[in-house]
């Protein structure tokens, strides 16, 4: 029988149950740290990584939020409420916390039906401030709707605003053949977005030459790239993950890990699979019995991403690669770095990835990693050093490249060192955080001082998601 009674704060991940109130758990001091907003609309950053919607864009948030604090801010993150029983506050560190905030149905809802509560978004965030009394000076904004949220909060109050695109719909549609109907909304917004904020944060130069290509000429735009977490993600014993993991010595383990999009390529990798096992069943390097495709992340076939999990499961079927082929599921962030330790090749088949945060995870383990030469992963994977870049989409070289790693021991060995280095000495979460911290710096000396011209921010500057709905 329901008691009325909702989880309204978590610390610790132990869920704390008080009645129902939007926001029991508001700080009972007056921060002495200055507070700032990170925004990420769909991208809950207390989500169970690799359910549904949630992946890199969580992950950044997360650690970037985390890490800031240790730095000396006061970090509110800001999501949208999917669930009337999920916390309404999450408490992560003592200076960094993630607040849910109800805006349309408390429910899942697809990112492409989204726009249209973005107003709600606006104002509960704005009615959260009141009830605490807090301003943020500074928003840093993820994904393109945050980014509208962003722009909406620069004309009504003036903040300082920093936006991630974490994925550019100029770039996406061109790798898509099914346009959604949202589209032009979102290549107007995002261009709106780079000619309107204090600062682009590109993750990397092949992100920068994109917008500077395919968006707009007008804006300033800083390169940090994203980090991971060096203090889990790092070299351990081949052996002993494997042991943890019920994973044979002689198995030849070819990894992917992701949610299941089909813009993940996972069709690419599941077919360069049964070619690679026809390969070896005509050589004598390796018993193709003995080699082992892990499909990590996901949610349950029933969930939101279970039509695309349904598709990859006839095709292993149809390949007849059932008895090479395991599906994993979601895995803790804490089991992950095993996988990656057990696996002898880590596989990246995205269609496009701004970034690719599962690069850098499995680079720091000192795991080899096969990817498709598309956007960031052409900044954080180096061909022939840390890994090997293929052509998207194509089996046939992601077979051979696959296969060059299995059988080339001693050049794989030297790949697993050379990859850890680069993220050690390249991609941690420390490191992006300070480089983002001295960028808010910077921006609100800027804004005290005036040493910058002031963005103009007309009434009628940020498109409105009902004009959208009913032009469409």
């Amino acid at each position: 029988m329901s008691t009325g009674k909702f989880p309204t704060t978590i610390s610790n991940n132990s869920p704390v149950t008080q009645p129902h109130q939007p926001f029991a758990a508001a700080r009972s001091k007056i921060p002495t740290r200055q507070a700032i907003a990170l925004i990420s609309e769909h991208g809950d950053p207390a989500a169970e990584i690799g359910k549904d919607a949630a992946g890199g864009q969580n992950v950044y948030v997360r650690q970037v939020g985390e890490a800031l604090a240790k730095l000396g801010w006061q970090v509110d993150m800001f999501t949208r409420k999917s669930s009337p029983y999920d916390a309404t506050i999450v408490q992560h560190a003592p200076h960094c916390r993630t607040i849910r905030l109800t805006a349309g149905p408390e429910a899942y809802i697809p990112r492409d039906e989204l726009f249209q509560y973005m107003p709600a978004f606006v104002d509960a965030l704005q009615k959260f401030q009141q009830q605490e009394g807090t301003n943020y000076p500074l928003a840093h904004t993820n994904y393109w709707m945050s980014g509208w949220v962003g722009m909406e909060l620069q004309r009504r109050q003036n903040i300082q605003l920093i936006h991630t695109y974490h994925s550019l719909g100029a770039v996406k549609y061109q790798s898509v053949s099914d346009i959604p109907a949202i589209a032009q909304t979102r290549l107007a917004v995002e261009k709106q977005i780079l000619e309107q904020a204090h600062c682009v944060v590109a993750t990397s130069p092949q992100e920068l030459d994109d917008l500077e290509t395919l968006v707009s000429r007008i804006g300033k735009i800083d390169v940090i790239p994203c980090g991971t977490d060096v203090s889990t993600f790092r070299p351990i014993s081949k052996a002993d993950a494997r042991k943890q993991l019920g994973i044979g010595t002689k198995e030849k383990v070819v990894l992917y890990v992701g949610r299941f999009d089909k813009r993940k390529g996972i069709e690419t990798l599941v077919r360069a699979t049964g070619e690679l096992r026809t390969q070896l069943t005509q050589g004598e390097e390796i018993n193709p019995q003995n080699l082992k495709l892990l499909i990590v992340g996901g949610s349950d076939p029933q969930e939101a991403d279970g039509a695309e999990r349904r598709r990859i499961e006839e095709i292993v079927s149809e390949l007849d690669l059932a008895a090479n082929t395991d599906f994993v599921g979601m895995v803790g962030h804490d089991r992950l770095a095993l996988y990656y330790t057990a696996a002898d090749v880590c596989v990246i088949p995205s269609h496009y990835e701004p970034f690719g945060l599962v690069a850098i995870e499995a680079m720091a383990c000192g795991t080899p990693v096969v990817a498709s030469n598309v956007g960031g992963l052409k900044f954080t994977v180096i061909s022939e050093e840390t890994g090997l870049l293929v052509t998207p989409q194509d089996v046939s070289e992601f077979a051979r490249a696959i296969g060059r790693i299995l059988t080339d021991e001693v050049w794989a060995r030297k790949i697993r060192r050379q990859a850890s280095t680069r993220v050690q000495e390249n991609f941690s979460w420390t490191g992006v955080a300070i480089q983002l911290s001295d960028l808010y710096r910077q921006l609100l000396a800027q804004s005290i001082l005036g040493s910058s011209l002031p963005r103009t921010v007309s009434a009628t500057s940020t498109l409105l998601p009902q004009q959208v709905i009913k032009a469409s």
